[in-house]
């Protein structure tokens, strides 16, 4: 695992918060010069601690209305079976997030749609059509109060 150092840390929290600003302004609010910051972005990058730049998209903006929270029960704990149903979530753009978990289910997924008939549709083709799946607990959200993927990130103290 790489190591981060301060001004590493201070980074990844600026552009977590806002990865569009200029490496001038990036360094400012750092103390680096803007070809540091550059430097070091394309080392965090290479390193594989940043992993991408992406936008977060408003669902309702996109005509994605409603979400739910769903957790899925396998019929059999296999492994062949677990890495199928991997890969078919990894495939479904309706999936924002799917998790594989212990306890009471397998997996827990959130899924996206337009309005309850097509969720509906999503789940005949999905699940009910999937011999692997023994059941499927469905949660509507009422409300996103928080959408991150900010981490809290701490430099190494070696």
């Amino acid at each position: 695992m790489p190591t981060l150092d301060s001004i590493d840390v201070r980074i990844l929290e600026v552009v977590q918060k806002n990865n569009r600003m200029t490496s001038d302004e990036l360094g400012e609010l750092v103390g680096l010069s803007a070809t540091a910051c550059q430097r070091r972005l394309k080392r965090l990058r290479s390193e594989g601690i940043i992993e991408g730049d992406v936008s977060i998209v408003s669902p309702k903006a996109a005509g994605r209305h409603i979400s739910m929270l769903v957790l899925v029960s396998l019929e059999r704990e296999r492994a062949d079976i677990i890495d199928r149903f991997k890969r078919s979530i990894r495939s479904t753009p309706e999936i924002m997030i799917g998790l594989y978990i212990t306890g009471d289910a397998d997996f827990a997924l959130l899924v996206t749609a337009r309005d309850m008939e097509d969720y509906e549709l999503f789940t005949r083709r999905f699940f009910y059509e999937n011999p692997d799946i023994k059941g499927f607990k469905t949660m509507v959200v009422m409300d996103r109060v928080k959408a991150s993927f900010m981490l809290p990130i701490v430099a190494d103290e070696s």
